[in-house]
């Protein structure tokens, strides 16, 4: 897969270094040349500052340390007297033959020579320099002159690399932000006024693809709600009629034909009446919470499911589990009218499975600065690999035997995934049954919500 990144790095880097070398052998050419030409000016004033006797300047050689180092390799001076006889050769080596007075480069037998010659009244002076020594010297002193870019490259790439993560960080902001968003979240995207031309353009293309998903998602919420709510008036109107039609004799039967139909018929109603839930659910966003006690709603639903648990003889009651007190009022910020969906289909569900004599509890907790609820049964439970599998949609497990949709829980767990909370089931492991346990609620102050009448 091609990285703009790396391609920008790249190409940049690249062509960075390639200017920056040509640079470089400029300036190395440039400062060689300046130092041949400093080095020939160097020649030029030992000659013209040698003193005007020999025995002057031996002693001048002898000074080296004073004089700029005459006696050393670098340089080597003759003079001839006027009568054309050498006078003075400073090094025991070769002895160049005397040239023209100028500057010339000479071919010797240790190599070539720069050589300086000066006519002055009653002498001639020659001054010579080996060219290797020269060069090296030049080489030298052409290298100080590129520290200053060999600076400066590390210094550039590393500006680089940050202008082009700062001229990308919008792209991966973009993405940042498609990447922590809900599966249900189809709002336009809000980057802001800060958000670069270039981007607008799929900014704007990917708001037009969510506008069109969050159409169709809305027909689809739609139609299964409006065909739910259409399928639950002719159903109850039927159990109606059959209800009637049992009391007043018209309909005759051994009875177990109708307990069975009456039966189906209460299935598909509460499957209708399920479907209705979901698909309000489904269709219904993410709202701002607002204060919920969850002892009343707990209450509240154990008041509603009351008669139904007595017909089952199973004990349903409200618990506080330490330190939680039946004082508290267990204020959180949630949505009211989700939250005792919620429950009512957590409890509704463990009525269903709790077998006649048994017991469920809906419980208060609290862990640290945290609430939460758990419902607590003494049933079957179910098989550890389907614990995850009971939250998806219309799913039973293999060994149920009580009869439903396969949406209760999936309802609780949706309700649950749109107010940010997590729903998680597990096994009880000394008193048998199953535990759902609801958490991650917001806790605010406490005080008790005024009752709406």
């Amino acid at each position: 897969m091609r990285s703009i990144r790396r391609w920008l790095l790249g190409w940049l880097i690249c062509g960075l270094a390639a200017a920056s070398g040509i640079a470089a052998l400029g300036i190395f050419h440039t400062a060689r040349e300046e130092a041949s030409e400093l080095f020939d000016y160097e020649l030029r004033t030992v000659a013209l500052s040698l003193p005007s006797t020999v025995e002057a300047a031996e002693t001048a050689e002898r000074e080296d340390a004073r004089v700029g180092g005459i006696s050393d390799d670098r340089i080597l001076i003759e003079v001839w007297d006027k009568t054309g006889t050498l006078v003075y050769h400073s090094r025991q080596s070769a002895v160049p033959e005397r040239l023209p007075a100028g500057i010339r480069t000479v071919e010797l037998g240790e190599g070539r020579w720069r050589v300086f010659g000066l006519q002055q009244t009653d002498r001639f002076v020659q001054v010579a320099q080996p060219v290797s020594v020269r060069e090296a010297l030049a080489v030298r002193l052409a290298l100080h002159t590129l520290w200053p870019l060999v600076v400066f490259m590390p210094v550039t790439i590393a500006l680089v690399l940050l202008v082009v993560a700062w001229g990308l960080a919008p792209i991966g902001a973009l993405s940042r932000l498609l990447a922590t968003r809900s599966l249900d979240s189809l709002e336009p995207l809000r980057l802001g006024s800060s958000v670069p031309v270039e981007i607008r353009p799929l900014v704007e293309a990917l708001n037009d693809l969510l506008a069109r998903l969050n159409l169709a998602s809305q027909i689809q919420r739609t139609f299964i709600a409006d065909a739910a709510h259409e399928l639950r008036s002719p159903l109850a109107a039927l159990k109606l009629q059959l209800q009637a039609a049992s009391k007043n004799g018209t309909l005759k039967d051994d009875g177990q034909t109708l307990e069975r139909i009456d039966t189906r018929l209460n299935r598909m109603i509460r499957l209708v009446q399920q479907l209705l839930t979901l698909a309000r659910e489904d269709a219904q966003p993410a709202i701002e919470g607002t204060f919920v006690s969850l002892r009343r709603i707990g209450e509240q639903t154990v008041s509603d499911f009351s008669l139904l648990a007595d017909e089952r003889q199973i004990d349903l009651g409200l618990e506080f589990r330490h330190p939680v007190t039946p004082h508290d009022a267990c204020n959180v910020l949630a949505d009211p009218h989700g939250l005792a969906v919620l429950l009512n289909n957590l409890v509704d569900n463990a009525i269903r499975y709790t077998p006649h004599g048994g017991k469920i509890d809906v419980v208060l907790t609290r862990t640290a600065d945290h609430l939460g609820l758990e419902v607590v049964d003494n049933g079957p439970g179910i098989p550890e690999e389907e614990l995850e599998r009971v939250l998806d949609r219309f799913y039973r497990g293999e060994h149920t035997k009580s009869t439903g949709s396969g949406l209760g829980l999936a309802i609780a767990a949706r309700i649950a995934h749109r107010q940010q909370l997590r729903l998680s089931l597990r096994n009880n492991v000394n008193a048998g049954g199953l535990t759902v346990s609801v958490s991650g609620f917001i806790r605010a102050a406490e005080r008790v919500p005024l009752a709406h009448g």
